[in-house]
């Protein structure tokens, strides 16, 4: 593992925890050239699971990517890093636990929207305005009225 700071190659493990989801590790290490302590995350790489954009090209399914839509509808919201990390590992799970090797891209959208419906109602109205592409004020009230039924 490369240091952070120095770039050095040569670290020890002085650490290691499974994260709260139980799916990945996360080990504090240290650089034996400079000292510095840095912490990494290893997590299992599922299966390669397409996902089926709206123009149709496919892609590798990237749960970071699920967590930066999340990360920006959350944006100076309430909502902790824990809560935002739970929603990613559940889409996931949901995703593999279904066991096909393609998913659209509007199902994982839903996911996240149920995830964020519970969570935050701001947060909800956030990624419902770039996932559904809302385009006016009518649009956003009709997704709020929405969303109290």
């Amino acid at each position: 593992m490369k240091c952070p700071k120095c770039g050095q190659n040569d670290d020890k493990v002085i650490d290691s925890r499974l994260a709260i989801d139980e799916s990945s590790v996360k080990r504090r290490r240290e650089c034996l050239k400079c000292g510095y302590r840095f912490t990494t995350v290893e997590e299992v790489i599922p299966e390669e699971i397409k996902v089926i954009k709206r123009n149709g090209e496919r892609e590798d399914f990237d749960r970071s990517k699920v967590r930066t839509g999340i990360v920006n509808a959350c944006y100076k919201r309430p909502v902790s890093s824990d809560d935002i990390d739970r929603i990613v590992d559940s889409i996931t799970r949901q995703i593999l636990g279904e066991c096909q090797p393609e998913v659209a891209s509007a199902r994982i959208g839903d996911l996240v929207m149920e995830h964020l419906k519970k969570l935050d109602q701001v947060a909800y109205v956030r990624f419902a305005s770039v996932y559904r592409q809302l385009q006016d004020v009518r649009e956003f009230a009709t997704e709020v009225r929405g969303r109290k039924k």
